[in-house]
């Protein structure tokens, strides 16, 4: 199996411990096949007659001895081969997490949240499951069965032959029922994804449902959801409900030979009853790796089914990668250039942006404006490539940005998104993102920036308050504003501001607007807005229409030109005027 390449690592990183665990394993199996020999001598002892108090004590202190080291060793090995598959699980994790934060954000557009959740959580689960008692269950079948087997052969080779029939049965049956299991894991666990993701959405979305009072459409929706996770789960047990009773039935069956013929060999004095005693005992023993057989197939299979689903996240590769001969950069200072810029989401979309060229430069603010679905936040999110562009180029510095390590990019950008995102923790910490240890001088510039200030003292807690699941306890414009102050804050070489002030009221707005002016210094500041007064101070201003340019210049050169951006500036000052 192709996908075995990611717990390999982990496997050689921890092969001292998974040796020493599986030497522990080892030698509990010898002790526990120790037992049936202890029981053979005090049964045949008390079948002639020839034992004592004294000799009874012997051997029970003989099984509390084996007892005592049995559980011994068996906490080494779950310390070590439990511990092992922890460590697995720990690392799989981890890598996990951090390839899903370099892949670009079209996958994100591909995949659901839930799919993700399943990934991070069952499917791994599963690997570590596989790996843990699936060894253990593993090395007791080999281990425990093959000891056993030969205890039993020593004692009578007939009567262990005749209780192996049933072994070949088993073998076959592990076989058949094992390609029909690892299918129906997959299918299962992918249910379990759209299951998971059909709870986040709804309870991300539990205002709505109630507000629109949905909660039965939407209970509806769900139950067919659980319904389809629960059918295919039907049909997996259906598999394992018929092979586990099967491992039962053969190793009854074993039993029942050895209780038949075994038990006539002891009245015919070929074997003694205590060797009839122990090798039902032994007999018992084999059971777990008989039974151990069916349960590393389910283990394996459905840990293989996982691994697959992680090796399909892994084998992708982000669309933003670094060129081979990318260089480095400490500061953009000069500019950014667009030159005849086209960028399509896909092959099958129409243009999101065509033939778009302008430059922002070093302390000057470019507004970029136009009507819904002109390209505007497509545009923004080109300068620090989460996409790449389709044709054209994007140059910083004259460097074309293909060219720069993408984390010396990102690094001299600052960025506020249109649907600001605030995290469960604290207003500091939202605003301090990324850079905890910034001082408190910085913090109040930005804050006072964001115009902040205020709310944040309506706050009994002030900084320290805790804004709950994307900052729920806030309005639309406090959350704007708190993720303002977090562009504010870093000091980048380029500021990109999308529609910084459609949340908040016109004389609020004014004062960011101002504030962003009056600080940019050295900065290239992009501004997108739908309020054209967060614009108009701009050196220079864009209007998009359909992935266009159809107009640029400063703001008196816009009004003078009469188009797009002067009827609409107009228009949203007599709607201010009647609002006041």
């Amino acid at each position: 199996m192709k996908s075995t390449y990611l717990i390999k690592p982990y496997i050689w990183n921890n092969r001292f411990r998974i040796l020493i665990g599986l030497a522990a394993l080892i030698v509990v199996d010898f002790f526990q096949l120790l037992i049936p020999r202890v029981i053979k001598l005090a049964v045949d002892d008390l079948t002639i007659m020839d034992s004592d108090s004294s000799r009874l004590l012997k051997y029970a202190l003989y099984l509390v001895f084996l007892a005592f080291l049995i559980a011994s060793f068996r906490y080494i090995w779950r310390h070590f081969l439990i511990g092992f598959s922890r460590h697995v699980e720990e690392g799989l994790r981890n890598k996990l997490f951090f390839h899903l934060q370099i892949l670009s954000a079209s996958y994100y557009n591909r995949v659901t949240t839930g799919d993700i959740m399943a990934h991070a959580t069952n499917d791994i689960m599963h690997i570590r499951m596989a790996l843990g008692m699936g060894i253990v269950a593993l090395t007791d079948a080999v281990v425990l069965g093959i000891a056993a087997i030969g205890f039993m052969a020593y004692i009578n080779i007939k009567l262990t032959l005749f209780a192996l029939i049933p072994t070949p049965f088993i073998i076959l049956g592990t076989k058949f029922f094992s390609k029909k299991m690892h299918r129906l894991y997959g299918d299962v666990q992918a249910s379990f994804s759209d299951l998971t993701e059909a709870v986040r959405e709804q309870f991300a979305g539990i205002r709505i449902v109630k507000a629109y009072n949905l909660e039965e459409t939407e209970l509806a929706g769900f139950k067919k959801t659980s319904g389809d996770y629960i059918k295919k789960n039907i049909a997996l047990v259906k598999i394992t409900g018929s092979f586990f009773p099967l491992m039962v039935f053969f190793t009854n069956l074993s039993l029942a030979f050895v209780i038949y013929l075994g038990g006539r060999q002891a009245v015919l004095n070929i074997i003694t009853p205590g060797d009839l005693v122990a090798v039902i005992s032994y007999l018992g023993l084999l059971t777990w790796p008989m039974m151990a057989m069916g349960w590393v197939a389910n283990l394996i299979q459905r840990g293989a089914a996982s691994l697959d689903r992680l090796d399909k996240i892994f084998q992708t590769r982000s669309d933003i990668t670094d060129a081979a001969d990318a260089v480095s950069i400490e500061k953009i200072t000069k500019d950014i250039t667009f030159h005849n810029v086209n960028f399509s989401y896909s092959s099958h979309n129409r243009s999101a942006l065509e033939q778009v060229s302008f430059s922002a430069g070093a302390g000057k603010t470019v507004g970029i404006v136009g009507p819904p679905g002109s390209g505007k936040t497509t545009l923004l999110g080109l300068i620090p490539r989460i996409f790449d562009t389709t044709g054209g180029t994007i140059t910083a510095d004259d460097i074309d940005i293909c060219q720069i390590k993408t984390d010396d990019l990102r690094k001299n950008i600052s960025s506020m998104a249109q649907e600001p995102y605030l995290f469960a923790g604290t207003i500091r910490e939202n605003i301090t993102f990324g850079n905890p240890d910034i001082d408190n001088d910085a913090l109040d510039r930005a804050i006072s920036g964001a115009s902040l200030k205020n709310t944040i003292d309506s706050f009994p807690k002030g900084l320290e308050t805790v804004v709950g699941e994307k900052g729920v306890i806030l309005s639309g414009g406090q959350k704007q504003r708190i993720a303002l102050a977090r562009a504010i804050l870093r000091d980048a070489s380029i500021m990109l501001l999308d529609d910084p002030i459609s949340q908040v009221d016109a004389a609020t707005g004014t004062t960011i607007i101002n504030t962003l002016h009056d600080m940019s210094g050295s900065r290239i500041i992009i501004i997108v807005s739908h309020r054209l007064s967060a614009v108009s101070r701009a050196d220079n201003i864009i209007a998009l229409d359909d992935g266009r340019i159809i107009e640029s210049g400063t703001h008196d050169q816009l009004m003078a030109f009469d188009g797009y951006y002067a009827k609409t500036y107009r228009l949203q000052e007599l709607e201010e005027e009647l609002d006041v």
